[in-house]
């Protein structure tokens, strides 16, 4: 069989060029993996989850018979404590289930406890 002499370079030339490629288009290309892509989509549902259900937990807990205790109480506690308090609330929870999130409580917390604009 007759193989032309510049096959051998050329496809060391594909190879190199392959790998070359690919090297630039994971570093720098924004290339991903499956897996990683189905990493990122979870924890950007999880995140958009949170976002979407913080307002209400911290309406809800506003909203409570004894707000101004439960508020003071949250304020009282410490910064590792507060995401418990609003949890033992019950109001941390995604539609559909019966245990609190606690990505949900602590951004809840943070809505609680960020200063309001006052009312003009």
């Amino acid at each position: 069989m007759n193989v032309p002499k510049d096959t051998k370079p050329m496809i060391w030339g594909a190879v190199i060029g392959a790998a070359l490629c690919a090297t630039v288009g994971f570093t720098w290309g924004g290339w991903v993996t499956g897996s990683t892509a189905r990493k990122e989509a979870v924890v950007a549902g999880q995140s958009a989850t949170v976002i979407a259900l913080a307002p209400f937990c911290a309406e809800r807990f506003r909203a409570q018979d004894d707000a101004t205790a439960k508020l003071a109480e949250l304020t009282k506690a410490s910064t590792w404590e507060r995401s418990a308090v609003v949890e033992k609330s019950g109001f941390a929870m995604k539609p559909g289930t019966r245990t609190n999130d606690s990505d949900i409580a602590r951004a809840c917390v943070d809505l609680l406890m960020a200063p309001t604009a006052p009312k003009s």
